[in-house]
């Protein structure tokens, strides 16, 4: 019963997260594009509702994480984020009046099917609450060193897929020690209360874990193509997850032949992922720069640097 009630609040963070891009984004499409920073576009946003239903969805999505990650494993838990991704593409086609697709459709089943397959295949069991501080020491030390290796070789490249799939790698790392820092700082809650979980640094140490992995999630976005970010970034998420609830929960999964269909489910979600970034809907939901008005000057007038370009269609 408690697996249930954890993979609910998964599936409902990754929906919640999903309709928050959207909101987001088709908030963000109503304001021209700025060539430099703009302070005053916060103020336009906070005049679209839309936008606040965005923001009220991310709220959403962080309490819904929390409580699938204190009733489930996180080797479970996370890897079920492998669907905001298509939640996002269905609820953003609605949102945005945009279609889906033959082969995004094709894409989105690849995930489905690769994420149930490899979490069948590998069946997670509970481990351990709260996990010891030597754990933890070694877990961030290796993170830490895995993540400056990915962001070192990504600065020292050219724009382009390896420097995206790079940083992306490096995001992936960021957002799945966030949601282990989030899980012991909620079973922290659960066991003292609130002055429990402000005190406990793993707190702390999940709000800064994910604002540094959008950083380099979006240094991804703009190094090079979404076909090598989004797959980077879709599939490591799991896998460094699945490896943070075995070396820190002590979470078990199956091994022996059962790697067979695990490393089977991997390969459909890494297709599905690919195929995904590749649909013109997940461009203009990520990285959406070319869908929105043209940059505005200092009066507040569009510019242009070339003729106008008509809408490709889906």
């Amino acid at each position: 019963m408690q697996t249930a009630v954890a993979v609910l609040f998964a599936l409902l963070a990754a929906a919640s997260n999903a309709l928050a891009t959207a909101l987001q984004r088709y908030a963000a499409r109503t304001v021209p594009l700025s060539r430099g920073f703009r302070p005053a576009l916060l103020v336009e946003l906070l005049h679209r509702p839309v936008w606040f239903g965005g923001f009220a969805a991310v709220v959403a999505a962080a309490c819904f994480q929390a409580l699938a990650l204190l009733n489930g494993e996180l080797s479970l838990v996370q890897p079920l984020f492998v669907l905001e991704l298509p939640f996002a593409l269905l609820i953003g086609g609605l949102v945005l009046g945009r279609r889906l697709p033959r082969p995004g459709w094709a894409a989105v089943a690849c995930i489905v099917a690769g994420l149930g397959i490899a979490l069948w295949a590998a069946s997670p069991t509970p481990g351990v609450q709260r996990p010891e501080t030597f754990r933890w020491v070694l877990v961030l030390a290796g993170c830490a060193a895995a993540v400056a290796v990915l962001a070192g070789t990504a600065v020292r490249r050219p724009a382009g897929a390896l420097r995206a799939a790079c940083f992306g790698a490096a995001a992936a790392i960021g957002y799945a020690l966030t949601a282990a820092l989030m899980k012991d700082a909620t079973h922290a809650w659960a066991a003292g209360g609130p002055g429990a979980f402000l005190t406990a640094w793993q707190t702390y140490g999940f709000a800064a874990a994910g604002v540094g992995a959008l950083f380099l999630l979006q240094n991804a976005m703009q190094s090079g193509p979404l076909a090598a970010s989004q797959p980077a970034l879709t599939l490591g998420d799991a896998l460094v997850s699945l490896s943070l609830g075995v070396a820190l929960f002590e979470e078990e999964l199956r091994d022996g032949w059962w790697l067979l269909p695990q490393v089977l489910g991997a390969l459909l979600v890494f297709c599905g992922a690919v195929g995904l970034s590749r649909v013109p809907l997940t461009r203009t939901l990520v990285a959406p720069d070319a869908d929105r008005p043209a940059p505005v000057g200092p009066v507040g007038q569009s510019r242009s640097d070339g003729p106008d370009r008509p809408d490709r269609p889906d």
